[in-house]
């Protein structure tokens, strides 16, 4: 596999979420990926990135061009060092909320986008890889 571009953003306010969101949006359109695709993939970002910002206490992403033989894909990284997920399996439940929400957050990106990966400890943050192919 070939990172064929990068970049990283900052996610440390509401602006930034929205930056993040414009982002993925143009880069998912530079590789040239479906309508519905796109909006998976800014879905599943937006959540993440707010995330980020509203669970974490803020951090960065960062954006990755794939190419894996014909395929193209799109690799995210979110990171923070916030408090961490005490229960990821929780956490991936629908319903599972620990703010004001439906609860759809993780799991629902989750199932927007091919590749999934979390890493987190407790008061050690959270890093959560996630990645699209066309």
């Amino acid at each position: 596999m070939v990172v064929r571009k990068h970049q990283v953003l900052p996610v440390k306010s509401e602006k930034d979420v929205v930056t993040v969101r414009q982002e993925v949006r143009r880069w998912a359109v530079e590789l040239a990926f479906s309508l519905v695709e796109q909006t998976k993939l800014v879905t599943a970002a937006s959540e993440l990135a707010r995330n980020t910002f509203q669970y974490g206490g803020g951090g960065e992403v960062q954006f990755e061009a794939l190419e894996n033989g014909v395929r193209r894909g799109l690799r995210l990284v979110f990171e923070d060092h916030g408090p961490g997920i005490p229960n990821v399996a929780l956490a991936l439940r629908d319903g599972y909320t620990t703010g004001g929400g439906l609860g759809l957050g993780l799991g629902g990106a989750k199932r927007l986008v091919n590749d999934f990966e979390i890493q987190t400890a407790p008061g050690e943050g959270t890093r959560i890889t996630v990645a699209r192919w066309r």
